[in-house]
């Protein structure tokens, strides 16, 4: 039974994190650490790494932090919060790094009428190059308005 409760944690906070990304993009991200952000509303970045790579080691901080906590002295519900925001981590690397902008050429001819909105919801994001303005700040829920437009 407790193997069930630690899944739904799990599940919970892999959800909430859509949530939290959300809030974190659109006030923090397009807010105070806007000089983190910014580069990646810039079209052509030259580098390999933008500043906004910078929030992948935020967000891991609480991750380990939880895995650690959760582990020691003996496995608890912490352990499985940080699982959460670990599977998001890799959700978010995978859909907006690799499918979105393409950073990693893997996923190349995409057709199903999901992903296309999300990338579709992602490129009305990116229109706007400054902090205000912004529209679709997240990352695995946007408007059903981006996926009704395609055909899978």
């Amino acid at each position: 039974m407790e193997i069930l409760l630690y899944i739904a944690i799990t599940v919970l906070t892999f959800s909430i994190m859509e949530l939290v990304t959300w809030f974190t993009h659109k006030y923090i991200m397009h807010g105070f650490l806007w000089y983190l952000h910014e580069d990646h509303h810039q079209p052509k970045y030259p580098h390999v790494f933008e500043k906004n790579d910078t929030f992948f080691i935020i967000f891991a901080i609480p991750s380990i932090a939880l895995f650690y906590f959760g582990a020691v002295p003996k496995l608890n519900f912490m352990f499985f919060i940080g699982l959460g925001i670990f599977f998001y981590g890799i959700a978010y690397f995978l859909i907006h790094d690799v499918l979105i902008h393409q950073r990693f050429k893997w996923f190349k001819n995409v057709k199903n009428k999901y992903l296309i909105g999300l990338r579709k919801a992602h490129k009305v994001h990116h229109k706007h190059l400054n902090k205000e303005d912004g529209e679709c700040f997240g990352m695995l829920w946007v408007p059903k308005k981006f996926h009704k437009q395609f055909k899978a």
